[in-house]
């Protein structure tokens, strides 16, 4: 199974997508999004909002709380040239929490963008926060794979006032973190798809409404149809809601270029999960809702960190890394859901852990057993993609099926398109027993 899933051809997870099919711009009402229901073989559609008479009371939703950051920063070189700094991943310090709130220095894997033009020397900006024009630098350091480490330093301008003023003024002066210079001085980054520049809008439509921990520099975007009342309607029904959070990369964006999906790398991401949200899973005998693809791969990593604490339990939070091909290794140890999340949780309790950090770079495809998700609620995704990849896995290869039929009946595609729910043939949620 393990070769016959690396030997899948891109080439057979392709379909016409014509420009006007992709959505630019979000629907003025989130939850009036049409909604394709795929229910064990059988398409119909309504919209967004009716989304909870659809799904079984008492079943656990975990959803993605990611924030998108102002992730794109622009400098402009004296010779007049633009080099574009798109923020990746937090380099020094490493931890995203720490990172925001981090003053006057700081460094971060980025893609550069007009990197041939940026040979030597810091980029310079200035940037006014709270009534105080601050230079905040940029210096290149090593190459790190297809991204670079870059130095941020941000200070107060130093002028004539500043120089007078008195000393007691100088030691109110407040350095502001990291987290409100991109506020000031970043661009949010939407889809390179959408072909158009970033508007005021789109910091407000393009998180989702229970976004809280910042990370991301793309939207977890099948959340981008909730809102207040259809959380408030899940509740009504019965519906026990978990958040985790996976800080969404560019890697999200990255198209399959190879033949096979053997040669595709996967890019890593950032997981964060409570106590509680294991605790929850397996009160509901390890079964989930996913509410999108970031949430079905943090979910599913849980259960490969589980087999990694129960073959050692003295393994370290990186040593927890789901690798790309893992969950296909025919030499993997196999044990019950509930065996795993219960050894991830008594390695939390060993090591005075009430949340767990780590990382996956899972990918799932066709040949995959899920383990913990039972429905899916997710867009629709570009061709060629591993996301593709991965709705096929969960609906045994009937993806054709779900996109022909949002074709054929004038659904909105992508980032700020409509939405699907998708319930296998083969699952069914088990009801908790104070359901």
């Amino acid at each position: 199974m393990y070769m016959d899933t690396k030997h899948i051809r891109i080439d057979e997870y392709d379909y016409p997508l014509p420009d006007e099919r992709i959505a630019k711009f979000p629907l003025d009402r989130r939850d009036h999004s049409k909604l394709l229901v795929y229910n064990r073989g059988v398409v119909s559609h309504d919209i967004f909002a009716n989304l909870p008479a659809y799904l079984p009371q008492g079943a656990l939703m975990v959803m993605n709380n990611t924030k998108v950051i102002q992730a794109r920063m622009h400098f402009r070189k004296e010779t007049g040239a633009l080099i574009e700094v798109f923020l990746l991943e937090p380099a020094d310090p490493s931890d995203y929490e720490q990172m925001f709130q981090t003053t006057g220095r700081c460094a971060w894997y980025c893609m550069v963008g007009n990197l041939k033009k940026w040979r030597e020397g810091a980029l310079k900006r200035e940037v006014c926060i709270g009534g105080t024009t601050y230079t905040v630098s940029a210096t290149r350091g090593p190459q790190h794979g297809t991204s670079h480490r870059i130095d941020f330093e941000w200070s107060a301008l130093r002028s004539a006032t500043l120089d007078h003023a008195r000393p007691e003024d100088a030691c109110r002066e407040r350095t502001p973190s990291f987290a409100e210079l991109i506020d000031q001085m970043g661009e949010l980054p939407i889809p390179p798809y959408l072909n158009r520049e970033t508007q005021e809008s789109d910091k407000t439509t393009y998180q989702t409404v229970y976004s809280k921990i910042k990370g991301s520099v793309a939207a977890p975007t099948a959340g981008l149809h909730f809102t207040p009342d259809v959380l408030r309607a899940l509740d009504e029904h019965g519906i026990d809601r978990e958040e985790l959070t996976l800080h969404v990369g560019a890697g999200t964006f990255k198209p399959v270029k190879s033949e096979e999906i053997a040669d595709h790398e996967m890019h890593t991401e950032y997981i964060s999960v409570r106590r509680q949200t294991l605790e929850k899973l397996l009160r509901h005998h390890c079964q989930a809702i996913a509410v999108g693809t970031t949430s079905v791969r943090t979910l599913e990593s849980l259960y490969y960190m589980g087999l990694k604490v129960l073959a050692n339990p003295d393994v370290t939070e990186d040593g927890l890394h789901v690798a790309q091909w893992e969950p296909y290794d025919d030499q993997r140890q196999e044990a019950s859901c509930q065996a795993a999340i219960e050894a991830l949780l008594g390695w939390m309790d060993r090591n005075r852990l009430a949340v767990l950090h780590s990382s996956t770079q899972i990918i799932i495809a066709p040949g995959y057993h899920y383990k913990i998700v039972k429905m899916l609620v997710t867009n629709f995704h570009q061709p060629k993609s591993t996301l593709l990849l991965l709705v096929s896995a969960f609906v045994g290869g009937d993806w054709h099926k779900i996109y022909d039929y949002a074709l054929a009946n004038d659904f909105r595609f992508l980032s700020y398109g409509d939405s699907s729910l998708l319930i296998p043939g083969e699952q069914k949620l088990t009801q908790t027993e104070n359901s």
